[in-house]
């Protein structure tokens, strides 16, 4: 399964969640629930996956880990903030190119409707 087909999967399971929970959870609950949502749609995952990085050729040991890392192609960083910053981007745009990734989402819970809340963002390796 591809990236493309694999955000599809994960942006369903996201809206059903945040349909079911609503906003103003912890950013645990939602990882957790998405867990369940994930594993009963057959996809594989990794929670806080290990993020390597390296200075200068030295590896540097496991620094980040993300909230998920689904069939080992899209990061997921889960949020449940007032807004998205600048910031969040700048991590998950980190953690892909650290990982070698090309695909993550950004998603925001602690918002009205979920689809205000997802961000996708690209990594061009």
């Amino acid at each position: 399964m591809d990236e493309d087909a694999i955000a599809t999967h994960v942006v369903d399971a996201v809206i059903a969640i945040h349909r079911a929970l609503g906003p103003g959870l912890l950013e645990s609950a939602y990882v957790a629930a998405l867990e369940i949502e994930l594993s009963e749609r057959g996809l594989r995952y990794q929670r806080e996956a290990p993020i390597q990085a390296r200075n200068h050729d030295q590896p540097l040991g496991i620094v980040y880990r993300a909230d998920l890392l689904v069939e080992n192609k899209v990061l997921i960083e889960a949020k449940s903030v007032r807004q998205l910053e600048d910031i969040h981007i700048a991590q998950v745009l980190s953690y892909l190119r650290l990982g070698g990734l090309s695909l993550g989402l950004l998603l925001n819970f602690n918002v009205p409707v979920m689809r205000l809340g997802i961000k996708r963002i690209a990594n061009n390796l």
